[in-house]
């Protein structure tokens, strides 16, 4: 009498390649998932950086105004922050204006928070008075609350740039 084992298992070839090829492809389809998702999240703050930019040239072309704007933003940026790194931190938020340094390289005003979670990090918006924008706090950020941005836009009769309130 032969004796059996029991606990072999017997995989042809054929079977082996089949759950090696199913391997590569689902590991190929959540890659390719995760790189649409990164750029949809890059595309919808593109898409926010030039909204915010034609309302602010919009409202700085008008004699006076005061606007209330809802934006879009990926989940993945929780502050929207407006900096002046000509002048020193200052107010709730200054505990992160070192990392919002490595934002800047130049000529850039406003950063989203995290640093790198995009990659867009920073931006220079102009006609806004960014000095009246951060004399009480810098760098002065507004909260992204489930994707949305609030923010007011605001020029008065006698002002030359827009500032920015939340």
């Amino acid at each position: 009498m032969k004796k059996r084992k029991n606990g072999q298992i017997k995989l042809s070839f054929g079977m082996i390649f089949s759950i090696i090829l199913i391997i590569i492809f689902l590991a190929f389809a959540f890659y390719a998932i995760k790189t649409f998702l990164k750029i949809q999240d890059n595309a919808q703050a593109g898409k926010f950086i030039s909204d915010l930019k034609s309302d602010i040239d919009r409202v700085w072309k008008s004699t006076e105004s005061s606007e209330e704007k809802e934006y879009s933003l990926p989940s993945r940026i929780n502050f929207v922050c407006f900096v002046d790194f000509e002048t020193s931190a200052s107010g709730s938020m200054g505990n992160i204006y070192g990392e919002l340094r490595f934002a800047d390289f130049g000529n850039e005003n406003m950063v989203f928070y995290p640093v790198g979670s995009l990659n867009i990090d920073s931006v220079g918006m102009m006609n806004i008075a960014l000095e009246e924008i951060t004399s009480s706090e810098n760098p002065f950020c507004i909260e992204n609350v489930k994707g949305k941005v609030k923010l007011t836009l605001v020029k008065e009769i006698n002002e030359a740039l827009v500032t920015i309130t939340r």
